[in-house]
């Protein structure tokens, strides 16, 4: 069973994610979902095992991905971050697009 995160860091995650890396959330959906079109994206909800982020397709259509972290089961806050930027270099990647720094 994944690890699962309290309230206050589900609710502090999610705001930053979606407040300030909205962009990114749409880059990792664009680069992992399995379904093609993805014009919005939003993270909803994480564990230990993985993120999961409701996109939405070109037709209107929503669905929810989960991707799994990169390095494995987490099950500190602070490993969020490590995983979340290991899915956005990751897109990049498969994406062609040249990853920005992190601070």
């Amino acid at each position: 069973m994944a690890h699962t995160f309290d309230d206050d860091a589900l609710a502090g995650v999610l705001g930053h994610m979606n407040d300030d890396h909205s962009d990114d959330n749409l880059l990792i959906a664009r680069a992992f979902s399995p379904l093609t079109d993805v014009v919005a994206s939003q993270m909803v909800t994480f564990d230990g095992a993985a993120g999961q982020w409701q996109v939405t397709l070109a037709d209107g259509t929503d669905d929810v991905i989960r991707i799994p972290w990169p390095g494995g089961d987490i099950t500190e806050r602070r490993e969020v971050r490590r995983e979340i930027v290991a899915l956005y270099d990751e897109a990049c990647a498969r994406l062609g697009i040249p990853p920005r720094p992190h601070a």
